[in-house]
């Protein structure tokens, strides 16, 4: 009555990796996959695709990624090739490297911040003068 449909391997590819909220993971990840993680990570981070950390999750370690939507708590460097969207229930403190910066109002940024776009840009300016 119920044919099971399986699955190949690129319908599983398109999901997020998620690391539950009741999970904690300590040690470094890489991968070239989403992350979502809404439990407790202790480690580094690596992956050239998006991370979302929810309101409830926590990262301690640093992060490099394409594209970051930070909402729950972040101690660490961030080193964001794109995007890096901070929402008002986010907390960071460390070290951030990016290439464009949304901060909601509310948000807890006691960070550095470095922006690579504005770099450039200020680079640029000088070459054409």
């Amino acid at each position: 009555m119920f044919a099971e449909k399986k699955k190949n391997s690129s319908e599983y590819s398109k999901l997020p990796n998620h690391i539950g909220a009741t999970t904690k993971i300590k040690g470094d990840i890489t991968s070239q996959e989403d992350f979502r993680i809404d439990g407790h990570f202790e480690g580094n981070l690596t992956t050239t695709a998006k991370i979302v950390l929810g309101e409830k999750g926590s990262l301690d370690g640093n992060i490099k990624c394409g594209n970051a939507e930070i909402l729950g708590k972040v101690s660490g460097d961030l080193v964001v090739d794109n995007l890096l969207s901070v929402k008002s229930t986010a907390s960071i403190d460390g070290n951030v490297v990016t290439g464009k910066l949304a901060i909601e109002p509310g948000a807890v940024f006691n960070a550095t911040c470095q922006m690579k776009g504005a770099q450039t840009s200020k680079h640029a300016a000088t070459k054409t003068k």
